[in-house]
């Protein structure tokens, strides 16, 4: 429970804003947010390439070894 719900209480209704005070906060919360760099960003971008390369290798392996195994034992019959 933070304060603010226990400064308005549990039975009061939520507070209703326009379209353009939404906006307004929108942009103040916005201009708080910590963006990345780019180095950050093309470090994170590269390392998530890897990390689908290397997945796709590791599934393409498995699968190929399930399905011979499976041919193989098939194939005892």
């Amino acid at each position: 429970m933070t304060t603010e719900t226990a400064d308005r209480g549990e039975n009061e209704p939520k507070r209703r804003t326009g379209p353009l005070t939404f906006m307004r906060e929108v942009r103040a919360e916005g201009r708080k947010v910590t963006w990345a760099t780019r180095q950050e960003v093309t470090v994170s971008v590269i390392m998530v390439i890897i990390m689908v390369m290397l997945a796709a290798v590791f599934f393409y392996i498995v699968d190929f070894l399930a399905s011979n195994g499976v041919r193989w034992l098939l194939d005892l019959n």
